[in-house]
């Protein structure tokens, strides 16, 4: 199999692209490193396109500006992709908003780009288009939540499981990388329901694992983990640290695709992410952190939120395990989080 993977150097990316070179597939990977232009020699994902040019016989690199529209038309008509992996993106609320242009032109322009060179040139082909819980703006701050000693929750039977798809993305403050990041869902949505075409969108909770680049504006658990692990300054935005995300490992995020792939429902949605089992607040985080590696960051305060950010958040998974009952997670929080410090710690030593 063919397999396209745009933004092979990220996070995700690079998961799916050691996952299906595992298997023997024939993998393109696109990647800019724009991932430094927005965060800096932090967010610099070099190192990890060297890991994989070094470690997976199956893989090749291509530098390309997804924005550049011809240049995705003639990379998707060489390459007569069997799968194609969306993951690029710009991730970011705030540098959304001080780069709107660059924020818009990546998240759904270049998304636009995609899904067109697919339906002229490879139209067979399953295509997951990773987008984001933040689609949902901040509707799911305006749940009756319930305050607890170290989290916020849902005070709503309605939601005891967390957010389902059927959740409005309209009426609400969804950040411009929200915005931008809704663009390019309702386009593969309808590029799946208008066209035919076998899209699968799939909105993300935290997805993290070992080989995240996590800075400050992007990457939660990844930037945590690394200051905590040099016990510097760590800002708490609002919600009294208690707000809540789901963390899914990686590799999970990927089987999920793969299980998709296999049995595509074209202009599907599905929201994917570590569920109530694998959620947990900013503080339970601090904890957790301590516990396995007996180190804690430098809490100072912020009562100022970040826009369009959610109080709590975790995914309804049940839609996804309906579709695909061959699916479920295999990393639990504790795992993903002793996983990372050991990666961290390992790479500091090196």
């Amino acid at each position: 199999m063919r397999v396209l993977v745009t933004g092979s150097s990220g996070l995700i990316g690079s998961e799916a692209v050691v996952f299906f070179d595992k298997m023997g597939f024939a993998v393109t990977g696109v990647d800019n490193n724009m991932r430094a232009d927005f965060f800096g020699p932090k967010g610099d994902t070099t190192w990890n396109r060297q890991r994989l040019e070094a470690t997976c016989k199956n893989f090749t690199h291509v530098e390309l500006d997804l924005r550049d529209r011809e240049g995705v038309l003639d990379l998707f008509k060489r390459g007569n992709f069997e799968l194609i992996v969306h993951t690029a993106a710009q991730p970011s609320h705030d540098l959304a908003a001080s780069r709107p242009f660059d924020d818009f032109d990546v998240n759904a322009v270049a998304s636009l780009n995609c899904l067109e060179a697919c339906r002229r040139h490879c139209p067979e082909a399953p295509y997951i288009h990773v987008s984001t819980n933040k689609v949902y703006g901040d509707g799911p701050n305006f749940i009756k939540l319930k305050e607890l000693e170290t989290r916020w929750d849902y005070d709503d039977p309605k939601y005891e499981h967390g957010i389902a798809e059927d959740f409005s993305i309209d009426n609400c403050l969804h950040s411009l990388f929200g915005a931008s990041k809704a663009a390019g869902d309702v386009m593969a949505q309808e590029y799946g329901k208008y066209f035919g075409l076998k899209t699968g969108i799939f909105r993300g909770g935290c997805l993290t694992g070992p080989q995240h680049c996590g800075v400050e504006l992007h990457g939660f658990l990844n930037y945590l983990v690394l200051v905590a692990l040099r016990e510097g300054d760590y800002t708490i935005f609002g919600y009294k640290g208690k707000q809540v995300r789901d963390q899914i490992h990686s590799y999970d995020v990927i089987n999920c695709f793969w299980n998709f792939a296999q049995n595509p429902q074209p202009g599907e949605v599905y929201n994917l992410g570590g569920g109530k089992g694998n959620a947990a607040s900013l503080l339970e985080c601090v904890d957790l952190i301590a516990d396995i590696a007996g180190k804690r960051p430098k809490l100072t305060y912020s009562e100022t939120n970040r826009v369009g950010d959610h109080i709590c958040y975790y995914s309804d998974l049940r839609k996804l395990k309906a579709h695909f009952p061959d699916w479920d997670l295999t990393y639990t929080l504790p795992q993903i989080t002793e996983e990372m410090i050991k990666t961290i710690t390992d790479q500091q030593r090196a």
